[in-house]
């Protein structure tokens, strides 16, 4: 998930703003000096995010912060030789009669955009659903702190957060969806003998199992069986059981999900220069009537300036978009209740 920050102010408190899955918020102010802050930074997603942050050309200051192991990580980020400075923050109560956390404070004090990978695995056996509890009250925690000072269910658990301080901006609370698009990128390549960069997948809906719905028919070129169709469109929705699986009980995926929110938090950067920028994300949408959903969406220096239209869909495409629309309300309802509880 990702957020970017509504004012310039440099104290606590001026960050104004945030953002299914994981996801990001990012800033009004077009500078080629940019803070990023990864919260969740110790972790398997954490940490090679981090890196590849570390050695973005777009970032000047790289913020991290998780429960444990954050000095360590930041101790040897900042070993690397690039341009940009790195710190490290841990949870830091703050004494009676101030209440908080100045260690989340620090972090997100002037950032630009705010990345949230943190959470717990998927272990064997276990659908994104069971991880529900545990995820969405540490996304509700870390959500309050970039209140203070935005997947399925997740984002709009961010949104409700952030309605309740008062400070929510649709146009800047963004579901990272993007590894899907990667997933159905290096599929159809593979399957067809092309070069990754040379495919560009669209992936609509959300960011879990049937939700997740590429669509193949607009990829320029590409000619499909009726069996090839269903085995790319079920890969792309599942692959991530398939790296769980591989991994036999240590984790789930971890390096594509932080080149994928690497690929998003750059775009969302070169956004906030003036670059208009396209991509998939996770975003309260008018396209259907669910209240989120992902889909191409035009980015600038304010945030979402467009959410382009959703476009003709192909029969086999209509047949799973009836299919995944009540499953992804259910868990967007589930965000906004858990939120209100």
């Amino acid at each position: 998930m990702i957020f970017n920050r509504l004012a310039t102010n440099a104290v606590a408190g001026a960050l104004r703003a945030a953002g299914s899955s994981r996801g990001c918020l990012f800033s009004t102010t077009a500078s080629s000096q940019a803070k990023v802050a990864v919260l969740g930074a110790a972790g398997g997603i954490g940490q090679p995010l981090s890196l590849l942050c570390k050695l973005s050309p777009e970032i000047s200051e790289l913020s991290c912060y998780d429960i444990v192991g954050t000095p360590g990580v930041a101790a040897d980020l900042s070993h690397i030789p690039t341009h940009s400075s790195v710190t490290g923050s841990l949870p830091s109560p703050v004494s009676f009669p101030m209440r908080g956390n100045m260690g989340l404070e620090e972090t997100l004090v002037g950032a630009d955009v705010v990345v949230i990978p943190a959470g717990v695995p998927r272990k064997p056996g276990m659908t994104r659903d069971d991880l529900f509890n545990t995820n969405a009250g540490i996304v509700k925690t870390l959500v309050e702190g970039c209140a203070n000072n935005p997947v399925n269910s997740t984002v709009p658990i961010a949104a409700e957060v952030l309605k309740k301080a008062g400070k929510y901006n649709p146009k800047k609370l963004f579901g990272v969806t993007t590894l899907d698009v990667c997933r159905a990128n290096t599929f159809v390549a593979n399957s067809m003998g092309l070069d990754p960069k040379d495919v560009d997948v669209t992936v609509i809906g959300g960011h879990a199992g049937i939700t997740i719905l590429p669509l193949f028919s607009r990829v320029n070129g590409a000619k499909f069986s009726d069996a090839e169709l269903e085995a790319l469109t079920v890969r792309t929705q599942f692959g991530g059981d398939e790296v769980v699986a591989a991994k036999a009980g240590a984790g789930s995926a971890t390096l594509s999900m932080a080149y994928a929110g690497y690929i998003f938090t750059e775009n969302l950067l070169k956004a906030i220069r003036g670059e208009p920028i396209v991509q998939c994300a996770f975003v309260e949408s008018g396209l259907t009537d669910a209240s989120f959903f992902a889909s191409p969406v035009k980015i600038g220096k304010d945030g979402v300036e467009e959410i382009l239209p959703l476009g003709n869909l192909s029969p086999y495409e209509k047949m799973w978009f009836d299919k995944m629309m009540p499953e992804l309300k259910s868990q967007i309802q589930k965000g906004v209740a858990f939120a209100n509880a």
